[in-house]
């Protein structure tokens, strides 16, 4: 199992649940292949720094997992299929250096939510 991260641009005209709906394909995409997801990033509506298909913004969300490398080339496959799906980006992560830099931006993605359980905790 290799380390990897996905990072998927959807189109911003889908309504909110059209977009869970998309990354929960995505998602399904992944583990039907045999990933074990880590953790996500819903980066939210951002602007691009040029325009897709006549779209100037973006749905980003970010995905780290761990796969086989054979696994990789079907997931682009059904990536590129989605019509949904503006672009996707898939890093590989190797040496011991970027494993670690892996490392790290899970946790990075993982604190905020804990942080946010806790406020809700506190709430209560």
């Amino acid at each position: 199992m290799r380390h990897y991260e996905n990072l998927v641009i959807v189109k911003p005209t889908l309504t909110e649940e059209e977009i869970k709906s998309t990354l929960a394909l995505v998602e399904e995409v992944l583990t039907s292949n045999g990933a074990e997801i880590i953790a996500r990033d819903a980066m939210g509506m951002k602007k691009l720094a040029y325009p897709i298909e006549k779209n100037a913004r973006g749905y980003f969300y970010v995905m780290y997992y761990k796969a086989a490398p054979s696994a990789i080339s079907e997931i682009e496959r059904r990536f590129r299929i989605n019509e949904e799906i503006l672009r996707f980006v898939t890093m590989k992560y190797d040496s011991k250096r970027e494993i670690k830099a892996w490392n790290d931006m899970v946790e990075k993605t993982k604190k905020p939510a804990a942080v946010a359980e806790k406020k809700e905790e506190a709430a209560s």
